[in-house]
């Protein structure tokens, strides 16, 4: 009975010291004080971790851009124009790229061909002013031209006078129109020029 009775004091005395995450379950009390097992990361090599690029696909390297051609200038028949330049040009850039954008629309329902529709070099104008009973000029305003081209390739002759007609009517205000024959002079003029590469290119070739 001693002997009973001082298993139990043990007992109460293991609880009341044991933590409160310790508590006795369906194994028993003892269960707690087992030592905590080892936990099987501790000690791991940590290179690489949170490496993700060696998960993506490898990508194909990326092409030289060539130098931009100019394309094949179709020659007019007896039934087509050749390929024609629509100029749309103006100092309004929203009015200019609205324009051309109609335009560009309109050529797709009629089903004419646009080769190309690009930007021009903008062009900047110094307008100069002189006070009177003075000799010297300052800058009174700038004027920016802005313009458009849509390129347009086997036009019907049958269809051009009506496309012609549909585009004078909508034409906004302050926005020029013209058409003309595309050349190489044309193609050229998309680039900007730079004096000072052609002045080396130039001193190369002698």
């Amino acid at each position: 009975m001693l002997h009973f009775t001082r298993n139990v004091r043990r007992q109460a005395l293991l609880l009341v010291r044991a933590p409160a995450c310790c508590q006795p379950t369906a194994r028993g009390p003892a269960d707690c004080l087992s030592p905590t097992p080892k936990r099987s990361y501790r000690g791991a090599r940590t290179e690489g971790i949170g490496r993700w690029r060696h998960l993506l696909p490898n990508e194909a390297p990326k092409k030289k851009k060539d130098k931009h051609q100019m394309g094949k200038i179709s020659a007019a028949t007896d039934t087509a124009y050749g390929t024609l330049n629509v100029n749309v040009s103006g100092n309004d850039m929203t009015a200019v790229e609205h324009f051309a954008r109609y335009i560009h629309n309109l050529c797709n329902r009629l089903g004419v061909g646009v080769a190309e529709s690009y930007a021009l070099p903008t062009q900047s104008t110094e307008v100069m002013l002189m006070q009177e009973g003075g000799t010297k000029m300052y800058v009174d305003s700038l004027v920016k031209t802005h313009k458009r081209v849509i390129q347009l390739r086997s036009l019907q002759a049958t269809l051009g006078p009506t496309l012609l007609d549909v585009m004078v009517k909508n034409q906004p205000e302050g926005v020029d129109l013209s058409i003309k024959e595309h050349s190489e002079a044309d193609f050229l003029s998309r680039f900007k020029a730079r004096p000072e590469l052609e002045g080396l290119v130039a001193q190369m070739n002698q």
